[in-house]
């Protein structure tokens, strides 16, 4: 199925979900290339390999980032992979707050996630979602196909 056009049909919640998911998914890829770069520049790996943490981070970041991009264009696959990435992130902004004693970051990491959740799971997107498949959600029962 086709997308109707942005403009028209995208609420604000799903592109500034959009827009959140995709800063959190760029702020991984950098990250990737930063660690990348210090392994080149001959940074100590025998505590902790940086290029494999940067193959994670570029991976698991690259898909956040088309997910968040997926949202911004109006296209209903990257929430769910958009939803899926905030839970994980949840409790890793716990772990800044508390074990790492990162609390800038920590509560930083933890309004975008909190942000993100609330418009992916808000009304407008819930109505957003069900009228690709030509149901009405403030109708009693489902529409026939």
């Amino acid at each position: 199925m086709s997308n109707p056009p942005l403009s028209k049909s995208t609420p604000t919640t799903v592109r500034v979900a959009g827009a959140l998911v995709s800063l959190e998914g760029a702020v991984a890829v950098v990250l990737a290339i930063v660690l990348v770069v210090r392994g080149l520049l001959g940074h100590d790996q025998s505590i902790t390999s940086g290029y494999g943490t940067a193959a994670w981070f570029g991976i698991l970041g690259g898909g956040v980032l088309a997910a968040g991009l997926a949202l911004i264009f109006g296209r209903r696959w990257g929430r769910a992979i958009a939803i899926v990435a905030q839970l994980l992130l949840l409790p890793v902004a716990w772990s800044l707050l508390t074990d790492s004693h990162q609390t800038f970051f920590g509560i930083l990491l933890g309004v975008v996630v909190v942000a993100a959740l609330g418009c992916l799971l808000s009304s407008p997107t819930s109505k957003w979602l069900a009228a690709e498949y030509g149901q009405d959600p403030d109708a009693d029962e489902p529409s026939d196909c």
